[in-house]
């Protein structure tokens, strides 16, 4: 399933352009983001291909902060081949990765080159609950547009980062790839 979801999916432009009138509140998110150099080394030092499928839905705020923040990340390796696709029109693959028996969004998913699951990341990243917390925003999911707080935004692309890598090394390291690799 994860193969066919994946060969299914939409790049990010593609993807933004389901909802012209909506993708402008992701266009101006991706505007603010820049990965320090630090984090272009790491990602220039990735070697494992990681396939990637973001279960989104453009008319979600949360998914206009994050997800322009895991298209930057894939951005800046050739190792994340990243594919969009929108969680109403894959209702099979989202009930399958559901949180906390919710079809949330965004939803990360992380599979070796040959499509073999790896992780499941989702719906916000653990600085977004701590800023959600600490201001008591509640149960809301935010509109797309609303304001975040730049230190929020770098905090939370890190949170992503940090699970690309995870993935990375957990992938590095496997015995399964090494042997194929002859690594």
């Amino acid at each position: 399933m994860i193969r066919s979801a994946h060969e299914a999916g939409l790049g990010y432009e593609d993807y933004l352009q389901t909802d012209p009138g909506k993708a402008d509140a992701w266009r101006e998110v991706r505007q603010q983001l820049e990965l320090n150099q630090a984090q272009l080394d790491l990602l220039g030092g990735f070697t494992r291909t990681i396939k990637a499928i973001c279960i989104s839905g453009i008319w979600c705020g949360d998914c206009s902060s994050q997800g322009p923040m895991i298209q930057a990340i894939a951005d800046a390796t050739d190792c994340i081949d990243l594919a969009w696709l929108d969680r109403d029109e894959y209702p099979e693959l989202a009930s399958r990765v559901m949180i906390n028996k919710g079809m949330r969004v965004p939803v990360l998913i992380l599979a070796a080159e040959d499509h073999e699951l790896v992780s499941v990341f989702g719906d916000r990243t653990l600085n977004r609950y701590r800023a959600m917390a600490e201001s008591r925003l509640g149960p809301a999911c935010p509109v797309p547009g609303a304001s975040i707080p730049r230190d929020q935004l770098h905090a939370n692309m890190q949170d992503f980062l940090d699970e690309f890598e995870r993935v990375h090394l957990l992938l590095r390291l496997s015995t399964r790839l090494r042997m194929i690799h002859g690594d």
